[in-house]
């Protein structure tokens, strides 16, 4: 990977758009699949091969903005660190940078690419994970509508010269039963820490999923909440049209879910202030002066530096830092940044290091 691909901050850390207090960044997947292909787990390696050269060239041919550029990655070529940091920036999945499939199928040897629109990465398309293709477009705050017409723009440029695996009864096929249909996953990153803190996040949790609503962690499926963030998206889209799934995200379920987050925020300020303030500040003062800290460590301290600059528990933060830092302290992020191989204990002394570095003495 180029040297300038980690120092950056990517879309979905921006940090504006609607609701961005909130919603941190929206995301639309597609999953499709090439006719005259078994789906990835019951193909062949020449099979997958064949997939993976029909995508790559008809992705790397299409034109694209100017000032813009693609960025290919042969997965099963690259480095294990270089994988990681992909799926740190939440380019793709973690089973596709192990080229494990939830089947147990494949390795990290197994054909599969990536490929990344440079330079802000709102645009990302993975190659041989479940499906032959899932591509996915990313916005910084609340922005599902503008993501669903730039995927869609994507997905028509990439069928014009790739036949897709369609059905007139069933609509686009996919190895899993839940994507038939659209293909379609909305969802967004949602920083949720006044419900957490004030102990309503299991009710809201078990209300999305009475809703239909899957309620994963930071990275997806599969993984845990860091620092109360938290990726909610609808779980199934047959029967549905694309226009029915979008309202009932945009319109009805997550203004819902923002509404009270507010809320919770808003009563812990009047009814629990000096907790909400000790905690915000226990956590700064933490965040700036700890000589070792573990990355589970880093989100929450950092989640509640966030919670503290948007509700005016403190100042003097950038929430542009906060933001990067959520980055910069992963594991293969410090890997890069120091351009060494580190171990647990390096890492978590540079970690803090890094930390103190960026957010000063106060």
């Amino acid at each position: 990977m180029k040297s300038g691909a980690f120092e950056r901050n990517t879309e979905w850390l921006r940090g504006d758009g609607d609701a961005c207090d909130v919603v941190m960044s929206s995301r639309v997947r597609l999953a499709r699949n090439l006719a005259g292909f078994p789906f990835t787990s019951q193909a062949s390696e020449i099979d997958q091969h064949q997939v993976l050269e029909a995508c790559k060239s008809r992705i790397l041919s299409m034109p694209i903005e100017d000032e813009s550029q693609v960025m290919w990655v042969d997965l099963h070529d690259s480095k294990r660190d270089d994988r990681l940091l992909l799926v740190e920036r939440q380019l793709m999945s973690r089973q596709h940078a192990k080229g494990k499939r939830s089947d147990g199928s494949g390795g990290t040897d197994s054909p599969r690419g990536l490929a990344v629109l440079l330079p802000d990465e709102r645009m990302s398309v993975m190659v041989n994970e479940e499906d032959h293709l899932r591509m996915q477009v990313v916005r910084s705050g609340f922005a599902l509508e503008s993501c669903l017409h730039e995927i869609n723009t994507l997905d028509d440029a990439i069928e014009e010269g790739i036949d897709y695996a369609y059905d007139a009864r069933f609509g686009y096929l996919t190895a899993c039963p839940t994507n038939v249909g659209t293909g379609l996953r909305l969802s967004v990153m949602m920083h949720l820490p006044g419900l957490a803190l004030s102990g309503e996040l299991e009710k809201v949790r078990n209300a999305a999923c009475d809703m239909g609503l899957a309620v994963r962690g930071f990275y997806g499926e599969g993984s845990e909440s860091a620092g109360d963030f938290y990726q909610v998206s609808n779980q199934t889209t047959l029967g549905k049209s694309d226009e029915m799934l979008l309202r009932e995200m945009e319109t009805e379920i997550i203004p819902r879910v923002i509404g009270y987050e507010r809320h919770a925020r808003s009563k812990m300020l009047k009814e629990q202030d000096t907790v909400l303030r000790d905690r915000v500040h226990r956590a700064v003062g933490t965040l700036r002066h700890a000589r070792l800290m573990k990355v589970d460590e880093a989100m929450e301290l950092l989640s509640l530096a966030r919670l503290g600059v948007l509700t005016g528990v403190v100042e003097g933060i950038d929430l542009g830092v906060i933001h990067t830092l959520m980055l910069q302290v992963q594991p293969a992020h410090l890997q890069k940044t120091l351009g060494l191989e580190l171990t647990q204990q390096q890492r978590r002394s540079a970690r803090a290091e890094i930390i103190r570095g960026r957010l000063g003495n106060g």
